[in-house]
């Protein structure tokens, strides 16, 4: 049984405590491995190293970071399948799922180390006689992030790195149910050479953390992905202390599929959508919203589709749906279809789980009096929801308080343009599903979904402050 230590100041170390905790394999039910756990104490050494180590490494030049990140995603290159082999078994990713966030992670580097070079301001003319003046980016310091379970490495890992390329410090808190995820990134970011106390990693108890973050005053930003329930509190939190936060929170993405679409590549897109990592994504197509006139034929498409997904070990390259990251979740899954079965919408197929695992849930004629309609449920469930028309298919996607992640299925390119404009979402994609991502893009929602963007030149914006400078030529005519 493998025992993964606390990385502080450069240093692998126990809790000061001695608290070491089981990490489950949600698949198995079995321990997966055994964690130590941030105290305290444990918090203000972490926060410390970083807080010495902000001026040293906000004073390196561009390309030194550069080169660290370029070695961490070479050195990640090689290790794909241990990163990999980790997701599956502590939180369940599916072969192909583990497989592709890694790799994606490799690229997520390379992409944060060219924003070295571009962190930019710019000349602004004056008003005043003999005044040069400009604008310059500078690092805040010292960063904490909060990451979520469900794509730790990759979501932890654009956190920390985008904020080590602008010269920041980081402490990072992994997610509870996936804490060696954080921990392989600090082993990553240790042999490629990053200096000590640039990168902490804590593994700690939400009771132990508190609000700690947000309270002490080395620490310039919160970075949080998660759900909406938390985000809000820390928002609160951050208000009174004034401190900068990003929020990435969750969804009900709707997926518009019109009458005009291929609903053969429609039902493609929205099975994958949703049924990507089990439903439990924050971007995931939970909302199919179809046009009257394809309504039956599209669910009918979707239920032969999902007939053939093989639900199981997440280590057989064939499974599609693997394990919940927590059993527990099965029960909102339940409820939710009780629920709407009970005011009307049919269980096309699905609706039953074996321990962690549920089977993937189609509901079709979902309204919006449904807990299923507005909640999130965060797993292998789907609604499909019938629309009159476009303009009905936008009402009933708007009508939500989240605003993530969007996508409209048409060869209308007329409607397609007009309603990736008036969808109220961070982000809007055309003929295809609501899950995409790329490193330098600018990720984020909109409403109960969060606010800030995280994603190449658009974190170095929130990640450092705008500094205006003058230079007066010649002396200046003050009237007394």
């Amino acid at each position: 049984m493998k025992e993964y230590k606390l990385f502080i100041d450069g240093e692998w170390t126990p809790s000061s405590t001695g608290t070491v905790l089981d990490d489950i394999n949600p698949a198995t039910g079995e321990v997966y491995a055994r964690i130590h756990q941030a105290s305290d104490q444990d918090l203000e050494r972490a926060v410390a190293a970083a807080y010495r180590a902000r001026e040293a490494w906000g004073g390196t030049l561009a390309n030194q970071r550069e080169t660290i990140i370029l070695k961490a995603a070479d050195i990640l290159e090689q290790r794909i399948p241990e990163v990999a082999d980790v997701l599956m078994d502590e939180a369940g990713s599916v072969f192909g799922k583990a497989m592709f966030e890694a790799s994606f992670v490799v690229n997520l580097l390379r992409s944060a180390a060219g924003e070295c070079r571009r962190i930019v301001g710019e000349t602004i003319p004056s008003d005043s006689p003999g005044v040069f003046s400009m604008s310059v980016r500078r690092p805040l310091g010292v960063i904490a992030g909060i990451a979520p379970f469900n794509f730790p490495f990759l979501l932890a890992t654009k956190k920390v790195a985008l904020a080590l390329a602008a010269g920041n410090t980081f402490v990072l808190k992994p997610a509870t149910y996936t804490p060696v995820t954080g921990l392989k990134i600090a082993e990553i970011f240790e042999a490629a050479g990053l200096p000590k106390g640039v990168l902490n990693v804590v593994p700690v108890q939400g009771s132990v953390l508190g609000n700690r973050f947000i309270a002490d005053p080395r620490i310039r930003m919160i970075t949080f992905t998660g759900s909406t329930e938390i985000g809000k509190q820390l928002a609160a939190d951050a208000g009174k202390y004034l401190k900068r936060i990003t929020l990435e929170l969750g969804g009900k993405s709707p997926l518009i599929v019109l009458r005009d679409a291929d609903l053969d590549y429609a039902v493609r897109a929205a099975a994958f959508g949703i049924f990507l990592h089990q439903g439990q994504v924050c971007m995931a197509n939970s909302r199919l919203i179809v046009e009257a006139p394809v309504f039956d034929a599209f669910c009918a498409k979707l239920v032969a589709k999902v007939g053939g997904y093989q639900v199981g070990d997440p280590h057989d390259p064939h499974t599609v749906i693997g394990p919940l990251i927590d059993r527990k979740q099965c029960s909102v899954l339940d409820r939710h279809v009780r629920d709407a079965v009970a005011k009307g919408a049919r269980l096309l197929t699905g609706g039953k789980n074996d321990g962690a695992f549920y089977q993937p849930t189609i509901l079709a004629d979902v309204t919006p009096e449904m807990a299923v309609f507005r909640e999130e449920t965060f797993g292998p469930a789907v609604s499909v929801i019938r629309a009159e028309n476009s303009e009905h298919a936008l009402a009933l996607a708007n009508d939500s308080c989240y605003g993530l992640s969007a996508a409209v299925i048409t060869n209308d390119l007329q409607k397609a343009f007009d309603l990736s404009l008036r969808l109220e979402s961070g982000m809007v994609h055309v003929n295809d599903c609501t899950l995409l991502d790329e490193p330098h893009v600018p990720f984020g929602g909109v409403k109960d979904s969060g606010f800030g963007r995280e994603g190449g030149h658009h974190s170095m914006d929130e990640m450092t402050e705008l500094k205006w400078i003058t230079v007066q030529l010649g002396q200046r005519q003050f009237p007394f």
